[in-house]
């Protein structure tokens, strides 16, 4: 008995070491913006009387997220000038990043939406500098875990990560709302001014994240398998990330009238505004993509870009990944990955909206949705990690995807019923108890899958892919609700879960358990 008892016993007072207690407040500070794109800014711009269909294509500016490899070599090398020498690597970038997204914030919150149209694409503006700013944050928080403390202190580090992490979700979810409603802004009263105070009282909650900067301290400098390169080599592929984002900036940004008529042009000939509407985008979003494409190949063939840098930063992990595994079940692992989170992440772009149009309040959905639902989703998470120690995380994986698509069911009766809180909080049990469940069974996989030579880029590739395509759909969940109504829209999300049932069933040929634990 007291052979097993010491390690609990270490485990319990090692939440005490001060980097275990270091990733509770940057985790704070990691959850604070992403709700305020994500949730409460479709919440404000609803009120603001914006059309839903515009609201859910604001959860783009969340993309960022979704890119965050693109620029991780950057921030995990670049030295910034000042910044570096008084800080250090790690600490000056996580400086760098807090302040924009305090820049961010600040400038949403000295935009009325309900100005016109100019203040929704300056509203938008600030909505993608605020999920960029959060990205790089989250890439320089990941790596100052995992450099500034052993093995042993991993775990427990991650833990209070996500615990701080969902507290700042629950700041900036159920508190923004709690604030603007007691600031006197309601569905049938819209004050800009609550909301601005709202926002800009979150601005100020990240001086939780500047502080904590300012007194760790900088992890060691750590051995890398990339070859030291020159600051000019690391500027010059900055530029070439800049210019690239600017032609897709550009590109996105100057065909928005050739894409309304086209758009309307092609819902004559289908009669259908949502498939419409759905094509257009998709061919535009995919041309602003070939167009940074482009712009990079052209700097990378006239050698303003090292090859060899580039070969190191993406090609050498992709490689990796694909000879371990084989094209076929690479490809397959990939699309798994891209696809696990849809029904959830699809739904929960305009879950906000619907408890609105159903008749919920924002006091009634900041306590049942943001607080309680925060909660469950915990509750969640260490089911799903038992689960997955005693039955592998496979079938975990499995289950998790089958409850998540199952409780979409829910809402159609949510949808029915309309006010009624007793019905929202069996839905949102049920619902955010699955959610926990996959999301901490899916971690370990992706962890699995995890080469440790490339950790960073490929956990980074995998964590990007997860969310890429749901945001993509996410945005035109209004659009579709607005064509098919929320219950069918609910039962679609349902059945987006059936192919992801499939694509576990096939993957399970290519996990070896033995070999999935100790990569985990």
């Amino acid at each position: 008995m007291s052979a097993t008892s010491h390690p609990w016993r270490h485990s319990l007072q090692s939440f005490g070491h001060p980097r275990v207690i270091t990733m509770l407040f940057l985790g704070f500070s990691a959850g604070i913006p992403l709700l305020l794109i994500f949730s409460s800014l479709s919440l404000w711009l609803r009120e603001a009387g914006v059309e839903r269909s515009a609201v859910t294509f604001f959860s783009w500016a969340a993309l960022g997220y979704s890119f965050k490899f693109v620029w991780a070599p950057l921030v995990d090398t670049l030295p910034l000038p000042l910044l570096t020498r008084g800080l250090g690597r790690r600490r000056g970038w996580m400086l760098l990043a807090q302040g924009s997204i305090i820049a961010s914030i600040v400038g949403m919150a000295l935009i009325d939406p309900a100005q016109g149209h100019t203040s929704l694409t300056m509203m938008a503006l600030a909505a993608v500098l605020l999920g960029f700013s959060s990205a790089t944050q989250d890439i320089v928080i990941d790596a100052y875990r995992i450099e500034s403390a052993d093995v042993s202190l991993q775990a427990l580090m991650s833990s209070t990560y996500i615990a701080g992490y969902r507290i700042g979700m629950l700041v900036a979810g159920a508190g923004a709302l709690f604030l603007a409603s007691d600031f006197g802004s309601t569905r049938d009263a819209y004050d800009y001014q609550a909301w601005q105070s709202a926002y800009l009282i979150m601005a100020a909650a990240m001086s939780v994240g500047i502080c904590t900067t300012l007194v760790i301290a900088e992890p060691p400098t750590r051995a890398t398998r990339m070859p030291p390169r020159s600051t000019g080599a690391y500027v010059r592929f900055l530029f070439m990330f800049i210019a690239a984002v600017s032609g897709f900036i550009l590109l996105f940004y100057y065909s928005s009238e050739v894409a309304a008529e086209l758009s309307r042009t092609l819902t004559e000939v289908l009669g259908a505004k949502t498939i419409a509407g759905f094509l257009v985008e998709t061919t535009r979003l995919g041309a602003g993509v070939a167009t940074a494409w482009v712009i990079a190949t052209f700097m990378i063939r006239t050698d303003i870009v090292s090859r060899e840098m580039m070969q190191d930063t993406y090609i050498a992990p992709l490689k990796d990944f694909f000879r371990r595994y084989g094209l076929k079940s690479a490809l397959l692992l990939l699309l798994l990955v891209g696809v696990y989170r849809i029904s959830d992440i699809v739904l929960g772009v305009i879950a906000n909206v619907f408890y609105q149009d159903v008749g919920f309040t924002k006091p009634e959905i900041a306590g049942v949705v943001k607080t309680f639902g925060l909660f469950m989703t915990i509750a969640g998470g260490f089911l799903g990690g038992l689960l997955s120690i005693r039955y592998g995380v496979v079938r975990i994986l499995l289950l998790g995807a089958l409850l998540s698509a199952a409780t979409n069911l829910l809402f159609i009766a949510l949808a029915a019923t309309g006010h009624d809180l007793g019905i929202l909080y069996l839905v949102i049990s049920v619902d955010n108890l699955s959610a926990g469940l996959a999301s901490a069974a899916f971690v370990a996989f992706l962890s699995s899958l995890t080469n440790i030579q490339f950790t960073a880029m490929q956990y980074a590739i995998f964590s990007s892919l997860m969310t890429l395509f749901p945001k993509i759909l996410g945005g035109y969940s209004g659009t579709i609700v607005d064509s098919l109504g929320y219950p069918s829209f609910f039962m679609l999300t349902a059945l987006l879960g059936l192919p992801v049932l499939a694509l576990i069933w096939q993957a399970r040929n290519y996990l070896d358990p033995p070999a999935e634990a100790n990569r985990s």
